[in-house]
């Protein structure tokens, strides 16, 4: 299974939740048109009074339908879920030795909200004498406030700020930028200036 893979899986409690939603949508619609029929049976109309009535209904059916849309919609943003639930894919580039011989690098998204774990795809060597980390996180918040940290057993922790919206979109790999904090007994003092750096895309 590849990292994609993976992380449309971690996101199925949201879709079958989006299922649910519109499950019960269906259910009220089709609740609705059986009082009008009722209704219209009641009594006599006229082809030109069903019809009146009818588009009446039909209206109804659709502004009843908005709204619940948009009363789940408001309620999620007010919770900061994000039903959509969009992936951030990263490539962190740091000096080799960092990275040489660690398998338990654990790299984490910190939010004000909450905390996820990324999934790691691997990492390759550069021929500037870095290696190249990939990964991707699956954004499960609306919020601004994102840090990704990538903590080495031994060797450090590196933060590195994602500078998205609350809200984001599907885009190209951003421009590489420097890490924004580094705890690390081997970083050298221009560590956060030519060494470790990120770049990320919305998927």
């Amino acid at each position: 299974m590849n990292i994609l893979s993976s992380l449309f899986a971690q996101s199925a409690d949201g879709r079958h939740g989006v299922l649910m939603s519109a499950l019960a949508g269906i259910a009220a619609a089709l609740a609705v048109a059986l009082a009008m029929t009722v209704y219209f049976r009641l009594s006599y109309r006229t082809w030109r009074e069903v019809a009146r009535h009818g588009l009446a209904t039909l209206a109804a059916i659709l502004l009843f339908g908005f709204a619940a849309y948009d009363m789940r919609h408001a309620a999620l943003a007010y919770l900061g879920l994000n039903p959509s639930k969009p992936a951030v894919e990263f490539e962190i580039r740091m000096p080799r030795e960092m990275l040489t011989g660690v398998t338990d690098t654990q790299i984490e998204l910190h939010t004000d909200r909450n905390q996820t774990l990324a999934l790691v795809d691997g990492v390759r060597d550069l021929a500037d004498g870095r290696a190249l980390l990939r990964g991707a996180v699956v954004l499960n918040h609306r919020t601004a406030d994102r840090v990704l940290v990538v903590n080495l057993p031994g060797k450090g922790t590196f933060e590195f700020r994602l500078r998205l919206p609350a809200e984001p979109h599907r885009s190209e790999f951003s421009p590489w930028h420097l890490a924004d904090r580094i705890a690390s007994p081997l970083a050298g003092p221009i560590a956060p200036q030519d060494g470790y750096t990120i770049r990320y895309r919305v998927l």
